[in-house]
């Protein structure tokens, strides 16, 4: 998309995210539900697709584009992005890096459209860092593949329609060479989506196990059909390196909002007759926050310009997760000390916001897998 277009599109995200989803906050906290009028919108408005290709009904943005249109949609409750974030992120990419072109020309108009939901079943119980530790099993019977394991923490399997399935399918192989992914439709026998999780934060955004008990596909569900054999690792990692683009993304969106709240309250509350931005101490926190938000942003910026060129693909996206995600828990807590009391209520944007930031310094890689893949990048075979 041209960035006159591109700019209109913006322009538009960032009058929804404000006029129509950010006065009912504390709805949405409270119910822990995301209105449907909120979601049709973001269908409407081509949410559910805007990092997929054209070609499948997707608005096709390349990712120094994306990352700008999820800063925005993060300037609100992070359970806004996270509604369509596995249609566009890593659900949506099994598809994209390593899906048949039927499998593609099925699912993907679906998927951007909205008219299907998809969610990554990727993490279990001892297999979460390192996925390659699955033990989520797929053995091949005639023309069906029997799926049987327990997935955990998976983003918004209550209402998923098609479920991304990791399982190893050659036990025998290495580690890494013997997972494969699965199509899974809702409703398949066997298929059972547990209760909503109870989380920390990010009310509205829902989470579940996920249990596959003798679920049995047909052989057209193996993403990659017999190409992808063997291949899950491979596109799990390519899906996570994206994903992890966007999630530093929502970390800066977060962290912007911190910053407004946090300057916004210096300058109005007053002690002894003063407002609080006038004290040194609070200008510090408020200067070491702006500072934070600002490197980040130029930082994912600048990994997402990579990505696209194709320079830099691995420790870019790891070392923009990692500095995004610590740097956003770092504003949220000078948020909350500059609101003092106040910010440790019910009801104030920043101590919601407090817990809904810690949970980016563990998903799609924890920070110490960051700095682990950063490290490795570029260090090499020593």
């Amino acid at each position: 998309m041209d960035e006159s277009d591109f700019h209109d599109v913006l322009a538009s995200v960032r009058q929804f995210v404000r006029e129509r989803v950010m006065p009912i906050e504390n709805e949405i906290e409270d119910k822990d539900e995301i209105p449907d009028s909120i979601r049709e919108a973001c269908k409407a408005m081509g949410l559910y697709g805007f990092a997929l290709p054209e070609e499948y009904g997707g608005l096709g943005l390349p990712l120094t584009q994306q990352v700008r249109m999820s800063i925005e949609l993060s300037y609100t409750t992070p359970s806004l992005r996270s509604m369509f974030g596995t249609n566009n992120g890593i659900a949506g990419h099994v598809l994209i890096e390593g899906g048949t072109q039927a499998q593609k020309d099925e699912w993907l108009p679906k998927i951007a459209s909205g008219e299907v939901t998809a969610s990554f079943c990727l993490t279990e119980d001892d297999a979460g860092s390192d996925p390659s530790g699955l033990t989520t099993t797929a053995r091949r019977e005639g023309d069906q593949w029997v799926i049987n394991g327990v997935k955990r923490y998976i983003t918004n399997a209550p209402i998923a329609d098609a479920f991304m399935v990791f399982a190893r399918t050659n036990p025998e192989g290495k580690a890494q060479r013997g997972i494969s992914t699965f199509l899974v439709k809702k409703g398949s026998p066997g298929l059972n989506v547990g209760p909503k999780d109870r989380k920390m934060g990010q009310a509205g955004a829902w989470t579940a196990d996920v249990y596959l008990d003798d679920v049995r596909v047909e052989a057209d569900a193996l993403i990659g059909g017999e190409d992808g054999l063997g291949k899950g690792f491979i596109t799990a990692m390519r899906c996570l390196a994206h994903g992890r683009v966007h999630v530093a993304a929502i970390c800066v969106g977060m962290a912007e909002r911190l910053v407004d709240e946090s300057v916004e309250f210096a300058r109005n509350r007053k002690q002894g007759g003063t407002p609080i931005g006038t004290f040194q101490l609070v200008q510090g926190m408020v200067a070491d926050s702006v500072t934070d938000h600002r490197a980040a942003r130029a930082l994912v910026l600048e990994a997402a310009a990579h990505y696209d060129a194709g320079t830099d693909t691995t420790v870019g996206p790891s070392a923009a997760k990692y500095f995004a995600s610590e740097m956003v828990s770092r504003v949220a807590d000078r948020a909350v000390q500059i609101h003092g009391g106040a910010g440790y209520m019910r009801g104030v944007a920043v101590e919601r916001f407090y817990r809904d930031s810690r949970v980016f310094r563990i998903y799609e890689g924890t920070s110490q897998i960051q700095q682990l893949i950063i490290a490795r990048g570029v260090l090499g075979k020593l």
